[in-house]
């Protein structure tokens, strides 16, 4: 708690960040990028993935991909399409999961995280028609659903008494936060001036109204959470402050797991998005697909020894 009082007294007295060199979230607009299939795995139109599979017999490594957009609709999943395209191109099977948000029905608490559940666990149905490594797989998620990403990795925590809990979660071997908001209790100190009401609106009330929800869907309330994480972050990021994360990654070694935390110069929140960039090329795409292979390595290894 001290940590989130201090990161918060740093973000609210430090001068306001120039960001008008920066990308923005009206630069992703793109022609669709084809997937080889979309499965649903509801009845909502929200809730689907995009599976794209990289060349070669398999079986293929996993990454599924969570988009952004403060929990209420700003972003949808096409926004980080390119993302998942790269990925693929690099020899991953990437899972482009869209979920509803606060803002749609059904989406807020718990829906937003039952889809995103739901959809990591419905891997198990498209593995039975692709090859897919369901050993090596890598939750991955910009600002909110860095966030996401990270709970993802977090779900086997939940007890049954949860609304979040899952009988049998597929598990997640590594988990990469681009821009991500990992403390729910310190971003919502700043609500009004990160990310609107987007908590307000998936949690259903801030942390003193609704304390055992924050205790469930905030990832530095869930730690240790048992998997490594690679945290990418753009210093100048005016929406999720790079103290929040900072604090986070202390925290969470403090609790024993491994964490990679790349501060990363000249860039803001949606540098860490965009693979077309000089600043993805030199600063995220080595350090990501460094991780990447490290936690496909590690993967194999523990299948080995079974």
């Amino acid at each position: 708690m001290i940590i989130r009082l201090l990161c918060t007294l740093i973000v609210m007295t430090a001068p306001e960040v120039v960001t008008a060199q920066y990308l923005g979230g009206g630069d992703f607009n793109y022609p669709p990028i084809p997937y080889d299939e979309r499965f649903f795995y509801g009845p909502d139109s929200l809730q689907h993935a995009d599976l794209r599979l990289p060349s070669g017999e398999g079986p293929h490594p996993v990454a599924v991909v969570i988009h952004g957009g403060c929990w209420q609709g700003w972003h949808r999943y096409r926004q980080i399409e390119r993302v998942a395209e790269t990925l693929k191109d690099a020899g991953w099977a990437t899972w482009n999961l869209a979920h509803r948000q606060a803002v749609d029905s059904g989406g807020g608490w718990p829906g937003t995280f039952l889809d995103v559940g739901d959809g990591i666990d419905f891997l198990w149905q498209a593995a039975k028609q692709y090859p897919l490594d369901l050993n090596a797989v890598v939750a991955i998620g910009h600002s909110a659903g860095g966030h996401l990403a990270l709970w993802a990795a977090a779900r086997s925590h939940m007890s049954q008494e949860s609304d979040l809990y899952s009988q049998n979660p597929l598990s997640i071997a590594g988990a990469v936060s681009l821009g991500g908001i990992a403390d729910l209790e310190a971003h919502y100190a700043q609500e009004g001036r990160l990310c609107g009401d987007g908590i307000t609106l998936l949690m259903g009330g801030g942390p003193d109204a609704k304390p055992e929800r924050y205790s469930e869907a905030s990832p530095a309330e869930l730690l240790p959470l048992g998997v490594p994480q690679l945290l990418l972050h753009g210093i100048d990021d005016p929406s999720v402050p790079v103290a929040h994360v900072e604090a986070y990654a202390e925290l969470a070694r403090e609790s024993g797991d491994e964490i990679r935390l790349v501060v990363l110069q000249n860039a803001g929140h949606f540098e860490v998005i965009a693979p077309t960039s000089l600043r993805w090329k030199e600063s995220v795409e080595p350090r990501l697909f460094s991780f990447l292979s490290d936690v496909r390595e590690a993967s194999s290894q523990r299948s080995h020894d079974k």
